[in-house]
């Protein structure tokens, strides 16, 4: 009795099977965050250096936010190439996407970035002046309050400029419309915002730079239902 033949498996066959699994995925992954992780130390070099130099003065509250400027169409870069990562292991070009992204976003996200770090250098200022100028604690609380409510807000416009184009005045519209509007994005990024600041306070302005490309991830993780809604109802 003959045995039937076993169904050849062909190359393309094998190619497709290889790098889809759940380990391959994981693997996929790892690698697409430390190598968007290495590129967002690259691209931000400069600015975490003079951080690190900084003393924790008052004085240099808006030296700290100059730091910050590469910081902007940096994380733009990295939430645009965690956005477009593949699941394939076969398939993965993560420093295409992420300079890609860079080129792409940086007019513009530094429109937007650059008025957000004037606004909170301003406040930060005179947070830190707080004693010397005398003025109400409610006047404290609500400094913090608007720095917070700012730093939603672009947190909404990076992740719109960087997936989407639209006008900058444009998407300044969008940022603040989705911080009613998705609540459950702005309390995600809130609570993002939360353990940056505490790794920061804790430890040191290098802790959260080295963790960034795990942030720009929650950040998008906690942006779906923006994205989501901006391409549903606001594109063509």
């Amino acid at each position: 009795m003959r045995t039937p033949p076993e169904s050849p498996m062909t190359d393309a066959t094998a190619g497709r099977r290889f790098g889809e699994g759940p380990l391959s995925r994981a693997s996929a992954l790892v690698y697409t965050l430390l190598v968007v992780e290495l590129l967002l130390l690259t691209a931000t070099s400069p600015g975490l250096v003079g951080l690190v130099l900084l003393d924790r003065d008052a004085a240099d509250v808006p030296l700290a936010a100059a730091c910050l400027l590469p910081v902007g169409p940096a994380l733009s870069a990295a939430v645009y190439a965690l956005h477009h990562r593949r699941l394939d292991l076969t398939e993965l070009h993560p420093a295409a996407a992420f300079w890609r992204g860079y080129r792409a976003n940086f007019r513009g996200v530094v429109k937007l970035w650059i008025p957000w770090l004037v606004w909170l250098a301003v406040i930060g200022s005179n947070l830190a002046n707080f004693a010397a100028a005398g003025v109400p604690r409610w006047w404290a609380v609500l400094s913090v309050l608007i720095a917070v409510a700012a730093t939603l807000w672009v947190a909404n416009a990076l992740v719109i400029t960087s997936l989407f184009e639209f006008r900058a005045r444009d998407v300044a519209r969008l940022a603040a419309y989705f911080l009613t509007r998705s609540p459950r994005a702005a309390l995600g990024n809130a609570a993002l915002l939360v353990v940056a600041a505490g790794l920061t306070l804790v430890a040191s302005e290098v802790v959260p730079a080295l963790l960034a490309s795990v942030l720009a991830s929650v950040l998008l993780l906690n942006s779906r239902p923006v994205i989501a809604e901006v391409r549903e109802a606001f594109t063509v």
